[in-house]
């Protein structure tokens, strides 16, 4: 048994001969008493044994302590009863562990495949009075010569959708290099590649900018942000703050060129194809990606009112295993 630091009453049942270094106490049984008997009675009481250490931020315990404490001791034939049906209520735990394991990952991977299945057309139906994607490009672009010749792509492209590049609906606008010595304890949070989780952007721990930048590297209210460099090269964020923030370099903020996409149908888009940019970064142990490369992403991209049903869709499904996932993890 650990006697010492943040471990103190950690268990564990040597196989093999051994000898013990200092704070280790070696807990041998006499003949009253089963093996696994004392173990499962030492694991129940180490919350006991923690609220007994001492020490200030190394807190320890004394052997007094541990061979002081009082034990029930039932007969031996009744000890082994006791440690059967704790082994069977235990391997029954696991068991329900790891179904719940098996769960999350069939929910992660049914949300990947709602998000494919909305990409591509096959989530919501169709309607052909919807306004064509083709008609949004040219908002863009009014003297562009939009053309809806799809026929040549391996997979149906469906009605009224249209194949563009990223780039002719979207603008990636990469942040300022701000200094070390730009960084203070007040001011404008800075948000940096550490800033992004889990599809959001989290300010806790921020560095904060006072000085004035260009309009491009301000973030706001629902911007999407994509981290350009290093090990999770793809990984974005969407800024769900009032407040203004400033964008640093080697992250993108990926903006909407006029009313052609809906900011959220954007943003799932997007989360589906994080696994391919960071396929497509460069760079070896250090992978990173430039603006360009994304911005020649294919966009399949849906008539607006679709996009509306279409987010709408995927909020409702997302809100169901959302559910599921908040009581596995109760």
């Amino acid at each position: 048994m650990a006697m010492y630091g943040a471990t103190i009453g950690k268990l564990g049942i040597l196989t093999f001969p051994a000898t013990t270094n200092q704070a280790c106490c070696a807990c041998i049984e006499y003949y009253a008493i089963t093996q696994y008997y004392l173990f499962y009675f030492l694991l129940s009481h180490r919350d006991i044994f923690i609220a007994k250490g001492g020490g200030g931020a190394q807190p320890n315990i004394s052997k007094e302590i541990i061979v002081n404490t009082a034990i029930p001791l039932p007969p031996l034939p009744e000890q082994e009863r006791i440690i059967i049906e704790i082994e069977r209520w235990f391997a029954f735990i696991d068991e329900i562990e790891q179904n719940k394991t098996d769960l999350q990952f069939i929910i992660k991977k049914t949300k990947s495949k709602i998000l494919d299945l909305a990409i591509h057309g096959k989530l919501v139906p169709q309607d052909p009075n919807d306004e064509p994607a083709s008609e949004l490009l040219k908002r863009i672009n009014p003297s562009a010569k939009i053309t809806c010749d799809n026929a040549h792509y391996t997979f149906k492209v469906p009605t009224g959708w249209i194949m563009c590049k990223l780039g002719e609906i979207c603008a990636l606008e990469n942040g300022y290099a701000f200094s070390s010595d730009d960084y203070k304890q007040q001011g404008i949070p800075l948000v940096r590649i550490s800033n992004i989780s889990d599809n959001t952007i989290n300010l806790n721990g921020c560095v904060f900018v006072k000085k004035e930048v260009d309009d491009r590297f301000i973030v706001k209210n629902g911007d999407l942000l994509i981290a350009l460099s290093g090990a999770t090269t793809g990984k974005m964020g969407v800024y769900e703050n009032e407040n203004i923030a400033y964008l640093n370099q080697r992250v993108g903020n990926l903006k909407i060129k006029k009313n052609v996409l809906l900011p959220e149908y954007r943003n799932y888009y997007m989360f589906s194809q994080i696994e391919k940019i960071l396929k497509l970064a460069y760079g070896g142990a250090q992978p990173n990606i430039s603006s360009k490369i994304i911005c020649e992403l294919q966009f399949l991209l849906p008539p607006l009112m679709e996009q509306k049903r279409i987010v709408q869709k995927i909020e409702e499904l997302y809100s169901y295993f959302d559910n599921i996932q908040k009581a596995l993890e109760a």
